[in-house]
């Protein structure tokens, strides 16, 4: 490999350009050459970034032998074979969520990587935010107590699909940060929602995640809100956290609140919850790019042979759980269960959590 990493852009439609707008500012890499099959997307992307080369055929980007490592933001439909081309040809590789159609899918390409000896990424960007990472931070401080349960709102008007439901489109953001927060798997996904616009295809849909210890997530998906909502409420024993991600500055918010069950009573007269209301306060949070720290670490990965926070793993993982909602949708929401086992130590998202806060500080 080339002291300078070489990375090459597949897909420039809705999410693509953002990763060539990141990778063209590190100086950790070079942005070689993009591709995408509509022409008139790569010659307004030629006028922004003139010294790149451009492809329409995806096989030419991926078996140039001076690119290092390729970027992938096509319709999920595509992820597998391109990802499969990419890894087969010795390519590193980053797959925008979700990592691909089926968890059979993901478990090939896994395999193929680890062949290959290289490194393949899933494009969870959130993860990435320091808004998450904020989260994570308060959470194993202890400050909020035991968690109890997890409310996430993910609404809009549109994008519609026309290849994948509403869970599939947006739940992969909440489910990625709800399993990174708890850091184990569920044992149980069920999920409900109709098909409004388009015959088959969900647009409204309530996933629900079942955890040990009473622990349960719930996210709400739907392509037909008014509004634009983007809100996840992580309730404690102690305090709880409401993570508004539309707000420009104030994105974390917590509430010294939390009520309390009396221990022993021996008439009803004596039984009285015990509601504990304090001040809310939000913690400072340095303002970056979740996508830009997420490009530095799928570099810095590259560079030191390092597992990614957001690895093939984990984006297998986030596969399994969205087929099982998928099959809790057809049983018209009955629960599924959920029997895969995570395989990574507990301790893994403390090591790659410490490396992209290092690649964060370098950027």
């Amino acid at each position: 490999m080339s002291s300078q990493i070489n990375v090459g852009v597949i897909g420039c439609g809705y999410w693509g350009p953002n990763l060539v707008r990141n990778f063209k500012t590190l100086t950790t890499c070079r942005l070689k050459a993009i591709c995408d099959k509509n022409e008139k997307r790569l010659r307004h992307l030629r006028t922004l970034y003139s010294d790149i080369e451009t492809h329409t055929d995806a096989l030419e980007l991926i078996n140039d032998s001076n690119i290092d490592a390729v970027a992938i933001a096509t319709p999920v439909a595509f992820h597998h074979k391109l990802a499969k081309a990419a890894l087969c040809a010795g390519k590193h590789t980053l797959v925008e969520k979700p990592l691909a159609a089926s968890s059979a899918e993901c478990e090939e390409l896994i395999n193929i990587a680890e062949e290959k000896g290289v490194v393949l990424m899933s494009g969870h960007t959130f993860l990435y935010s320091s808004s998450v990472r904020k989260i994570v931070d308060i959470i194993k401080a202890g400050d909020i107590g035991d968690i109890r349960y997890i409310n996430s709102r993910r609404l809009n008007l549109g994008l519609f699909q026309k290849d994948i439901n509403v869970v599939w489109d947006l739940a992969p953001h909440d489910i990625s940060i709800i399993l990174h927060i708890l850091d184990e798997l569920p044992l149980t996904v069920n999920c409900q929602g109709n098909a409004h616009v388009t015959a088959g295809i969900e647009d409204v849909t309530n996933l629900s995640l079942c955890f040990r210890n009473k622990k349960f997530a719930t996210i709400q998906s739907s392509w037909l809100e008014p509004r634009k909502v983007r809100e996840m409420t992580i309730v404690g024993t102690r305090r709880m956290i409401v993570y508004d991600d539309l707000q420009p500055l104030e994105k974390i918010r917590i509430y010294d609140v939390r009520v309390d069950r009396p221990p022993h009573y021996d008439t009803f007269a004596e039984f009285h919850y015990s509601y504990h209301y304090g001040d809310s306060y939000i913690p400072h949070i340095q303002q970056e790019e979740p996508l830009k720290v997420e490009c530095q670490h799928f570099v810095d990965c590259i560079e030191n042979g390092m597992e990614p926070l957001t690895s093939g793993r984990s984006g297998l993982e986030l596969v399994t759980i969205l087929e099982a909602a998928s099959a809790s949708l057809k049983a018209n929401g009955a629960p599924v269960n959920f029997l895969r086992k995570r395989e990574e130590p507990v301790s893994r998202r403390a090591k790659a959590g410490a490396q992209v806060e290092a690649d964060r500080l370098a950027v």
